[in-house]
């Protein structure tokens, strides 16, 4: 995923139900995602020859004579992007041979959309080139804007030499964001790093987080300078870096 794309993944939903196509698509553009909705293999493919995706969506009964499992082994047979299959068919077989042939997940219909969700952003951070919190014995030395951030001794300190006591989560989260001045990081990265993927993490974690940490390094927290936010994606780190 490209800095810029952090969470604006593209994703192909394959359901010959329109109501179904509707809704998850009015569901995943609000979580900020690309959303394209067919609804047979002939036109999954006409999307796939097109545009790439990041993951398919794919119901297991549908119309003109290929169903979801036969499409999963052809997908599967020409590249690795993530399936995750949908069906009312609360089959067990089925459900064996779906995940046999390549399918990456399998829920059943009907499904809450906060699931499917969840499911999706798990898959999608596997496929992630990770991003290392910060080492402990590391001993880079970050400065901008006249702050002195030091990775070695886990230390934030004004332009006056005032040391400010960060959380391990907070010092985390920063450091995560200064290192890559002008990346922007979603919230499901920033998760890992200064949660290390806890179950209890999550969205509103991270915002109440970032905020502790403007209250700490910006002037106007209610405008930021340093951590600004990005609709629908994250956050990035616009401090200005110095030698």
């Amino acid at each position: 995923m490209t800095d810029l794309a952090a969470r604006n993944e593209h994703i192909l939903v394959v359901d010959d139900d329109i109501r179904i196509r509707q809704m998850l698509i009015r569901y995943f553009e609000d979580e900020g995602y690309r959303v394209t909705a067919v609804g047979d293999g002939g036109a999954m493919r006409d999307c796939l020859q097109k545009t790439p995706v990041d993951v398919i969506l794919l119901d297991l009964v549908l119309p003109g004579g290929e169903d979801g499992l036969m499409l999963a082994r052809d997908v599967r047979s020409r590249s690795d992007v993530p399936i995750i299959m949908l069906t009312g068919r609360d089959d067990v077989v089925d459900r064996i041979v779906g995940l046999e042939i390549g399918a990456d997940d399998y829920i059943p219909k009907p499904f809450h959309l906060r699931e499917v969700l969840a499911r999706l952003r798990t898959i999608l951070r596997r496929r992630q080139p990770p991003v290392a919190a910060p080492s402990a014995e590391a001993q880079d030395v970050i400065h901008f804007d006249g702050w002195r951030l030091d990775l070695g001794r886990r230390q934030l300190v004004t332009a006056d030499g005032t040391e400010i006591v960060l959380t391990t989560g907070e010092f985390d989260m920063l450091a995560a964001l200064a290192r890559y001045p002008g990346r922007v990081f979603s919230r499901d990265v920033l998760m890992d790093i200064t949660h290390g993927r806890r179950l209890e993490a999550f969205d509103r974690t991270i915002d109440a987080q970032i905020a502790r940490l403007r209250k700490k390094v910006e002037r106007d927290p209610k405008q930021p300078a340093l951590i600004k936010s990005v609709r629908g994606i994250g956050y990035v780190f616009t401090g200005r870096s110095a030698p």
